[in-house]
C-alpha cells in the first residue's frame, strides 16, 4: 500500500471522522475530492459496505493526504480483512477487547464503541486510542458532559447525533474528535449534480468546528 501510516497531525487539524456506509464506487470517486478540498483528512469506510476492502485499498493508494480507516469492525475476522485492505485505523461499534489489543500490538489506532462509563473505561484500559461513545444521538451532549466529569483522562470521540449546529458544543467540552455520517454527508447532497452544495455544507461544518477554538 502506498499510504499505510495514520497521521495524528492531520487528524488533529480536522478531528472529524467522516463515515461512509453503503456508498458505491462512482459516488466515492465523486465525493472524496470534495471532502479533501473542503479540508477534511480522515475517512472511515464501514466494512458492511459492499466492496469496502477495495474502496479502502483505492483511497489509500490515491489519496496519501487522507487517513483511511475501516469501520463496523466487530470481530477478529473483520479486523484481519480490514488490515489486509490497508486500513490505517479501526473503528468498532462494540467493545471487543481482542480486537482492541490486537490493534494496540500492531500500533494501529483503534476507536472502539462504548456507551456506559463501565464500557468506556473497559475499552480504554484494553488499549483504545480514543473511545467512540456510541450512539451519542440517543443521549446528547449532556450525557457526554456527565461522563467526562469522572472520566476526564479518557479521550472521547462521540459518534451519532453530532451535526452542524452542535459540533462546536462537543469540542468545547474537550472531546478529541467526533464521528459523523449522514450529518456530514447529507443524502440529498450525495447525488450527482449537488457537488457544490456538498462542498458548501462540508465547509460550513469545518467552520463550525473551528469556531469552538476561537476566542471571544
Amino acid at each position: 500500500m502506498s499510504n499505510t501510516q495514520f497521521s495524528q497531525e492531520r487528524f488533529q487539524q480536522a478531528p472529524v471522522v467522516g463515515i461512509l456506509r453503503g456508498v458505491d464506487h462512482e459516488t466515492l470517486d465523486r465525493i472524496i475530492p470534495i471532502y479533501v478540498n473542503a479540508g477534511f483528512s480522515t475517512i472511515e469506510i464501514t466494512m458492511n459496505t459492499e466492496g469496502a476492502t477495495e474502496m479502502i485499498q483505492k483511497l489509500s493508494a490515491e489519496y496519501p493526504q487522507l487517513n483511511v480507516g475501516a469501520g463496523t469492525v466487530c470481530d477478529m475476522e473483520g479486523l484481519n480483512k480490514a488490515l489486509e485492505s490497508g486500513a490505517q485505523f479501526i473503528v468498532t461499534p462494540v467493545t471487543n477487547e481482542e480486537v482492541i489489543k490486537k490493534c494496540k500490538s500492531l500500533d494501529i489506532p483503534v476507536f472502539p464503541g462504548a456507551l456506559t462509563p463501565t464500557e468506556i473505561h473497559k475499552a480504554w484500559t484494553a488499549g483504545a486510542t480514543a473511545v467512540k461513545v456510541f450512539p451519542s444521538s440517543q443521549f446528547g451532549i449532556g450525557y457526554i458532559k456527565d461522563v467526562m466529569a469522572p472520566l476526564n483522562t479518557i479521550p472521547l470521540l462521540p459518534t451519532g447525533g453530532v451535526d452542524l449546529n452542535n459540533i462546536a458544543d462537543f469540542f468545547q467540552l474537550g472531546v478529541v474528535g467526533v464521528g459523523m455520517g449522514s450529518s456530514l454527508f447529507p443524502k440529498q447532497f450525495m447525488a450527482k449534480g449537488y457537488e457544490q452544495q456538498l462542498y458548501d455544507h462540508l465547509k460550513a461544518v469545518k467552520s463550525a468546528y473551528e469556531s469552538a477554538f476561537q476566542t471571544a
